[in-house]
């Protein structure tokens, strides 16, 4: 875990998906100031559902980008890729020092179950995470008429909670908060991610030219009904906290797969 030397201000790294001049991370800036040394490194553009891609192809460019809170003006940059990008892009290049603290956000709508594989959001705290860095994400569970505020003040709360105590190695926390009120808002919850999936399909259409296309879309379907769930949790009023990890490997199948015959030596056509 990562926490700033006794005595030193803190610094906060804060990125999103939905792009620097999104309303969510301009809200998020406002929430934590005065917490520590906030800048902004974002995608120039949205960069919803793009989860951990990263530019390889490409130059990735920055420029700096005007951004305020209310004590005064924070630097700030626009980068020209991926939300996994501007966080690998402000640790290497753009900041002097590394950051003691990620955070991404506030995002516009959840990030939730099977969605937090897609998630950009998630990505850039996740991508935090694999340089060792302490992250986490926020999101606002609101997509029509997002209200930031109050997914502010849990931002804070949680942000100085982290700055406090530090996170286990390799571990984030994927926050979302329900669009509530923050009186009817029941308190936090610490959640597991909910199995679900997405079932899709895609609409034929044709251009002016008579060329096909197809546009995406899909139903959510809740496939789990726990109580201790992300899903449950904003159902029931809660804040979810979901400590989340890159290490995909599912130790849990290990005593599963140790009945089959690994030491068999024969290759997929009988080959020794």
């Amino acid at each position: 875990m990562s926490s700033p030397a006794s005595g030193d201000e803190p610094r906060i790294l804060l990125c999103n998906d939905d792009g620097i001049h999104a309303p969510g991370i301009q809200s998020l800036a406002s929430a934590l100031d005065g917490l520590g040394e906030l800048f902004v490194v974002a995608p120039t553009t949205e960069q919803s559902a793009v989860g951990h891609a990263i530019t390889v192809r490409d130059p990735v460019r920055a420029h700096r980008e005007e951004f305020e809170v209310p004590s005064g003006p924070i630097p700030a940059w626009g980068v020209t890729g991926t939300p996994a990008d501007s966080v690998k892009l402000a640790c290497h290049e753009l900041l002097d020092a590394p950051p003691d603290l990620v955070v991404s956000g506030i995002n516009q709508g959840p990030n939730t179950a099977v969605n937090v594989l897609y998630s950009g959001t998630v990505s850039a705290a996740t991508e935090a995470s694999i340089l060792g860095l302490d992250s986490l994400a926020i999101s606002l569970c609101e997509w029509s008429k997002p209200q930031f505020e109050v997914a502010g003040q849990w931002a804070r709360r949680i942000v100085e909670w982290a700055l406090d105590r530090g996170l286990p190695q390799g571990v984030l926390l994927n926050v979302n908060v329900p669009a509530l009120s923050a009186e009817e808002i029941e308190g936090v919850a610490l959640t597991r991610q909910a199995r679900s999936r997405w079932e899709e399909g895609f609409e034929r259409r044709t251009d002016p030219a008579d060329r096909p296309y197809y546009w995406l879309s899909g139903t959510f379907v809740n496939l789990d009904d726990g109580p201790e769930t992300d899903l449950s949790a904003i159902e029931r009023g809660y804040v979810s906290v979901t400590p989340i990890q890159h290490d995909m490997t599912a130790h849990d199948a290990f005593e599963a797969f140790g009945t089959w015959d690994w030491e068999e030596s024969a290759g997929p056509d009988g080959s020794e």
